[in-house]
């Protein structure tokens, strides 16, 4: 008779509303990534709880995040906008370009907010780049609950120009906190930067397998060197400088970019055969990085926020070597934040092969020290990143 009755209850409950989600961001890896993955984990959190995700990604045509929902099978709408190119002369910001991309916003700002208006999402997540701005203010023009993601250390551009706006600041990093003004302070919650879950259950011996590396020496450390996936012309050429040192006291994995392949092979055919057996060098790590990042001691690379939340959640001993041009020096203040920590080694200004030397070399040759740079640097990580900003997502769209 319960049983039955039990059996009525579940028949007869309406069924659970689908939860309905915008997402806008883009224009690079770093806004996109962690939206996809947040995406991903709602997505399988309400499934859990017997609940569908409907979501739209808003964002330019041809932007990164247009290929990554169409790979996703995310339904996408796009909208205009306009990129805002930064120089330390003010007289230099009323640019032609500046102005008649700034002409565009409002057309964005309007075709945003027919959308919002249409899908009317329970909440609104905005992950930074430009066309988080338009779509952003829709939502508070419509008065649906947006909550603003920031991955670097201090807020971009675009979500300072949401923050006052926002129902949840979700920020990377305890030490964005202080920087923000006092009335977006108290909205604020550190959620991390949300970290693809494969990338947290690599293999090391996988690795080696994979790549073909049976003639590394186990009793030497691993350094994975990486400038991204198009490979970075600066790392590649100071790496290359320092090479037959660095093989002396490492097994070296160099991801330089298809395009630098050819050119850094050359370099590298004066090696003396037991030093070259024990460098890989690939244009492109792929779908084996999780593996390739489990086998690394030590990683030399650029310190963007994805970087940044990858090395961290699995803690990691990094020399960072920031990208100069990045917006707002982003990646030297995301650097600067952990090496100030004790938690990675940032080389910031003129970068010389014979820094990168000074920086490399003590972690090789103390593993004590190598150890307690990886410990400091995960205790930053937060690889429970994407359930927290989910989490905050949910809170959001329920008050």
């Amino acid at each position: 008779m319960g049983s039955s009755s039990v059996t009525s209850d579940a028949v007869n409950r309406p069924p659970q509303r689908v939860f309905r989600l915008i997402v806008t961001g883009g224009g690079t890896g770093g806004h996109t990534y962690p939206a996809l993955t947040a995406v991903r984990t709602a997505r399988a959190r309400l499934a859990a709880a017997g609940r569908g995700l409907d979501v739209l990604w808003v964002g330019t045509r041809d932007g990164l995040e247009s290929r990554v929902a169409e790979g996703e099978g995310i339904e996408f709408a796009a909208v205009a906008t306009g990129k805002i190119r930064r120089s330390r002369n003010p007289v230099r910001m009323v640019s032609p370009a500046n102005l008649r991309d700034m002409a565009r916003v409002p057309l964005g700002i309007a075709q945003a907010r027919a959308i919002v208006s249409r899908f009317r999402p329970d909440v609104v997540l905005a992950t930074g780049g430009y066309v988080a701005v338009p779509v952003g203010l829709a939502a508070w023009l419509c008065r649906r609950p947006l909550v603003v993601h920031e991955q670097t250390v201090r807020l971009g551009l675009a979500n300072r120009t949401l923050a006052g706006k926002a129902a949840c600041i979700a920020v990377s990093s305890e030490s964005t906190l202080p920087l923000l003004p006092e009335a977006s302070r108290r909205i604020a919650v550190v959620t991390g930067n949300p970290v693809r879950p494969e990338v947290l259950t690599g293999d090391a011996d996988k690795a080696v397998q994979v790549l073909g590396l049976d003639d590394s020496r186990h009793d030497l450390p691993t350094v994975y060197v990486t400038g991204g996936a198009q490979g970075s012309a600066q790392i590649n050429g100071l790496v290359a400088e320092i090479l037959p040192w660095l093989l002396t006291g490492a097994n070296v994995i160099h991801q330089c970019g298809p395009a630098n392949v050819e050119g850094l092979r050359a370099r590298a055919a004066g090696l003396p055969a037991d030093l070259a057996s024990r460098y890989l060098l690939t244009g492109f790590v792929g779908p084996e990085l999780p593996d390739v990042l489990a086998l690394a001691d030590v990683v030399v690379s650029r310190s963007g926020a994805g970087t940044i939340a990858e090395l961290t959640a699995l803690g990691k001993a990094a020399v960072f070597i920031p990208l100069p041009s990045s917006a707002g020096n982003e990646q030297a203040h995301n650097a600067s934040h952990l090496h100030d920590a004790g938690a990675a080694v940032a080389l910031l200004g003129d970068v010389t092969p014979s820094r990168v030397r000074e920086a490399v070399g003590p972690l090789l040759d103390d593993a004590e020290r190598r150890r307690g740079i990886a410990e400091r640097a995960r205790s930053y990580g937060r690889p429970d990143a994407a359930d927290r900003l989910v989490d905050e997502l949910f809170s959001a769209a329920s008050h």
